[in-house]
């Protein structure tokens, strides 16, 4: 339905049940590869720790991804929110560049710091769809926990 005005509907706003099976399915590896990283086998553990750290590069550039795309549709896209919609993805791949290079501690909480202020520039933009913040929530919490468990197995493990 096109209008002149705002679109202002339950249905805009509601999150599609397959919406939320996509996003279900995206957000699995980050608890899977957190309870095999902080108590499955000690040979799975460095494998896990790849696998969510990489997961977080991906997923946080494709937040980073969303919100260009969802600012460049604009008829005047703001250069400032283009920007920063960039800055996500590029400070995750740093951060996983990173590895092997500082301890795993500081990886796992800079992702976590990562998709903190993500989740802080979803919830302070404007006009995105309502249903934006919510899913970035639910993705958020998602992967701050798994990650906080993996910080807490490096911390364990001296690994920080």
């Amino acid at each position: 339905m096109v209008t002149d005005g705002p679109h202002i509907s339950a249905g805009y706003d509601r999150i599609p049940p397959a919406l939320w099976i996509i996003a279900i399915c995206a957000l699995a590896p980050f608890p899977l590869a957190a309870a095999a990283y902080g108590w499955g086998e000690p040979d799975l553990a460095r494998p896990a720790l790849t696998v969510i750290l990489t997961w977080s590069g991906v997923t946080l550039a494709f937040l980073g991804g969303a919100r260009w795309g969802l600012e460049s549709a604009r008829p005047h896209p703001r250069s400032a929110r283009l920007l920063i919609s960039v800055l996500s993805p590029v400070v995750a791949w740093t951060i996983l560049a990173s590895r092997h290079r500082l301890p795993e501690g500081w990886i796992i909480g800079g992702c976590i710091g990562a998709f903190l202020v993500q989740w802080l520039f979803d919830h302070q933009g404007p006009d995105v769809p309502a249903r934006y913040p919510r899913l970035s929530t639910a993705l958020t919490t998602a992967a701050c926990i798994s990650l906080a468990v993996c910080l807490d197995q490096a911390m364990k493990t001296g690994h920080v």
